[in-house]
């Protein structure tokens, strides 16, 4: 059995249990340790620094690569406050898919949402009375660098706030800032290795290829 601990990582706190660099002017940044006190237990992914919401934890190796891979494709869902009324236009280029830098995206499940009953953040997104926001739900299957955030700045309405809601199966539900719920889950099987591919006696080898130069 493996333990999984679901953690509601508050605002401004890093996703790790030790801070190396400190922030620019030195000083020590807040970090799991601070929240945290349960032996041998590691992040399954990250959530950035300025984001909240889910983060998931365990001591099982499989079961945080299971849910890290991005080859696992678990899917991730995220509440996402953004500058402006965002268009139809601009959810229909979130669904199918925006080109980043490092690639385009792969297709999101993204619907307009209610603004979300949840805690206030500290300290509060910036609010200006000339310009509204709006809530949207966004679900990935991959996990590039600052993925959601470079999504809606590349279709014109940058994140205010990002809150993780769920990972897979798992859900922030019922959880306050700094809370977390721990659970016992049967690690996944390991993969199944693949049978060794027989030679063939009238197989013939080419000589190898030099690389080019």
């Amino acid at each position: 059995m493996a333990t999984l601990i679901l953690f509601n990582k508050p605002f401004r706190v890093l996703c790790q249990f030790t801070d190396e660099k400190g922030d620019t002017n030195g000083h020590r940044r807040a970090t799991l340790a601070d929240w945290l006190t349960i032996p041998a237990v590691y992040p399954a992914g990250r959530l950035d620094f300025d984001s909240e919401g889910l983060l998931l934890l365990t001591d099982d190796g499989q079961l945080q690569n299971r849910i890290a891979s991005p080859r696992q494709k678990m899917p991730k869902t995220y509440w996402v406050q953004v500058e402006g009324e965002i268009t139809e236009k601009a959810l229909k280029q979130l669904r199918e898919g925006v080109t980043l830098k490092d690639g385009k995206t792969r297709p999101a499940d993204v619907a307009l949402m209610q603004a979300p009953d949840i805690w206030p953040r500290n300290p509060p997104v910036r609010y200006r009375e000339s310009v509204p926001t709006s809530w949207i739900r966004i679900t990935i299957t991959e996990g590039k660098n600052r993925q959601v955030r470079r999504m809606t700045a590349a279709v014109g309405f940058p994140t205010l706030r990002l809150v993780r809601y769920g990972i897979g199966d798992w859900a922030l539900e019922g959880l306050s800032p700094g809370e977390f719920r721990t659970m016992t889950v049967h690690p996944p099987a390991p993969a199944a290795a693949k049978p060794a591919r027989k030679p063939s006696a009238t197989r013939k080898h080419s000589p190898r290829r030099k690389p080019r130069s």
